[in-house]
């Protein structure tokens, strides 16, 4: 694999550049900056300031919205180079926005699997729900990222080939550093099985427990409707998944092969291509897809939107209402000094 951006392969089959790929971008990264941005800080801010209880997968939820957020914020740069095809800034900042999209994808996906896992177990074993400490979540968010960020480091490296020689390239133009086959393997392996395939079981087991306790055990109307709610929550986490990871995931292992000369068939080199940039969209849209997580499936959450929208609502109507009579009262005086000035002695009746 070449420093250039694409191989001799997609040289010969006309595949050098890709011109749709900075329409879809730049209409994606717009279609979902500001609904991510409002509702990732709306969730951060009630998760963070409002919840008091930090159990079922609260803090989960918390580093969830974090990973999303920071990559949102990222965006508006990302629209511009799709935009203007230039790229006046930084070259680390380049890097830096390169790294967020990747961080953001694997770090949400090992918390939705740790959503899933903590709320499966929670609901078939909670004698030990009771006894789980808000630091063993803290210790696992922590070991999360420091493993996600240090295995994402080398994809930006291995990216920043064309910014050696183009500083106005960046994102989807930047070229690809010499790997040998082994090293190619072991990235595609370490990425495909641990971020994918495990959380892939986990949250199917999740899944099928959480279902089959439903359905196997006649609880109380009260347990049942709890049964239910870490059903939705399981299942919505494995909807994301499912929408956002699997195509990525799915296309990865070929598309290296084809950065790796390992085809030839243009037809096939071309679809891989292309897929590669439907698949990134795609991957994408769970900063927007993840509060669907926190606002449908987690009651406290719900609540406290309700009912602090409630209050605001309510403070502009008494503000409202507090103009309306203060305006209301001045035209009483404006009314009253009009009288005075047309009978003085009236004036002097009411002062007395």
């Amino acid at each position: 694999m070449g420093s250039n951006s694409t191989s001799t392969a997609e040289n010969n089959c006309n595949v050098t550049h890709l011109t749709f790929q900075y329409s879809l971008y730049a209409t994606t990264y717009i279609f979902i900056f500001i609904p991510g941005l409002l509702a990732n800080s709306a969730a951060l801010w009630v998760l963070c300031r409002f919840i008091s209880k930090k159990n079922k997968a609260i803090i989960f939820m918390i580093n969830l919205s974090v990973a999303d957020l920071a990559h949102v914020l990222s965006l508006p740069l990302r629209i511009y180079y799709y935009i203007n095809r230039n790229w006046p800034f930084q070259k680390a900042l380049c890097l830096l926005c390169f790294y967020l999209k990747y961080l953001n994808m694997y770090a949400s996906i090992f918390f939705l699997t740790c959503i899933s896992l903590q709320r499966c177990l929670f609901l078939l074993k909670p004698f030990k729900a009771r006894n789980w400490k808000r630091r063993y979540d803290v210790a696992i968010s922590a070991a999360i990222w420091v493993i996600v960020g240090t295995a994402c480091l080398p994809l930006p490296i291995l990216r920043s080939a064309g910014l050696a020689n183009n500083s106005e390239s960046c994102f989807a133009d930047l070229g690809l550093h010499d790997i040998s086959m082994a090293s190619s393997i072991g990235m595609v392996t370490a990425a495909e099985l641990g971020g994918f395939v495990l959380p892939v079981v986990i949250i199917t087991y999740c899944t099928w427990k959480t279902r089959k306790s439903l359905q196997e055990f006649q609880d109380p109307p009260q347990n049942i409707k709890e049964r239910k709610k870490a059903l939705r929550m399981v299942l919505m986490c494995a909807v994301v998944f499912i929408v956002c990871f699997t195509p990525y995931h799915l296309n990865f292992p070929f598309f290296m092969m084809v950065k790796q000369h390992v085809f030839s068939n243009c037809s096939f080199i071309k679809s891989t291509l292309c897929f590669h940039i439907i698949s990134l969209c795609l991957a994408n849209l769970n900063c927007c897809l993840d509060p669907v997580v926190y606002y449908f499936m987690t009651s406290e959450f719900r609540d406290q939107i309700s009912e602090h929208g409630s209050l605001v609502i309510q403070s502009c109507v008494r503000c409202k209402d507090s103009t309306l009579e203060i305006h209301q009262r001045k035209e009483n005086l404006q009314t009253i000094s009009l009288e005075c000035l047309d009978v003085p002695t009236q004036c002097d009746e009411i002062i007395i």
